[in-house]
């Protein structure tokens, strides 16, 4: 029997192409469709919305539909609303919505206590993997003679509210919890002197329909290594939500990275 998805933010660019997708997995069924009050798509159908055919499903404020699983691809308004449901109800939840605070973090957390969440900054396989090579370049030059530069170049496109990005932000603390650096600057202006050893520089890009392109430099005296992992349409991020979807419905209760459904 195929398995009834939610979609939270069903009306924005991720929550379409979620829509669209699990219309064309035949181990997935779209039961349900949300949006906030205020949504020009309310009542409209979701695979109409969506551009991939008519769905039977109008999209709505409330969960009127039974559902195995809540995909959330909204904001963080829209993510605190869909937690309360789906703690109350035993719904679980994968958490896709990015510029999450540090109280909703934790708000998360406590959900997690009674149901099986996966949360990530990005749902796409090949920048978690990225994140997992990352990860052993920075434990095997932490102990580099001339110490190294850390710095993460992002870009997103237009529409994007938060910078930098959040897997911008968990990469570097992926190169900080091996290598230690304990300042992280956002942007650099004017004299600002030499560069210190102990900081990781983000700089955030904006332009365009770009969907995502992530860049970690590890900068040596003489060498440099540019690990760099591309976005080339959103459909990237949405295939990984739907995996995470499928492997959480067999997860007790609990907090699970994309490293978890994944097997790194």
């Amino acid at each position: 029997m195929p398995l009834k998805v939610g979609v939270n933010g069903a009306g924005g660019r991720m929550g379409q192409r979620i829509v669209a997708l699990t219309m064309k997995d035949d181990d997935l069924s779209l039961a349900a469709a949300l949006e906030w009050s205020g949504s020009l798509v309310l009542g409209r159908d979701a695979g109409d919305v969506a551009g991939s055919g008519h769905a039977g499903v109008p999209i709505s404020v409330e969960l009127d539909q039974h559902v195995d699983v809540i995909i959330d691809f909204s904001t963080p308004e829209g993510l605190k609303s869909v937690l309360a449901i789906c703690e109350s109800r035993r719904i679980p939840l994968v958490v896709a919505t990015t510029g999450v605070s540090a109280e909703l973090r934790d708000a998360v957390l406590s959900s997690a206590q009674s149901i099986p969440i996966v949360m990530a900054p990005s749902m796409s396989v090949a920048v978690n993997l990225v994140m997992k090579l990352v990860s052993e370049a920075a434990r095997v030059l932490r102990n580099n003679t001339d110490g190294v530069d850390v710095e993460i170049i992002e870009r997103h496109h237009r529409f994007k509210e938060d910078a930098p990005s959040g897997t911008a932000l968990q990469f570097g603390r992926i190169v900080a919890e091996q290598m230690g650096q304990d300042r992280h600057v956002h942007g650099r202006d004017g004299r600002i002197g030499q560069r210190p050893l102990n900081e990781i520089g983000y700089h955030a890009v904006r332009t365009g329909d770009n969907v995502g392109e992530h860049t970690i430099v590890f900068g040596m005296m003489g060498e440099t290594i540019d690990m760099t992992v591309r976005g080339h349409t959103r459909d990237s991020y949405a295939y990984g939500a739907l995996t995470a979807a499928k492997y959480l419905v067999s997860q007790g209760a609990g907090l699970y990275s994309m490293a978890d459904v994944l097997g790194l």
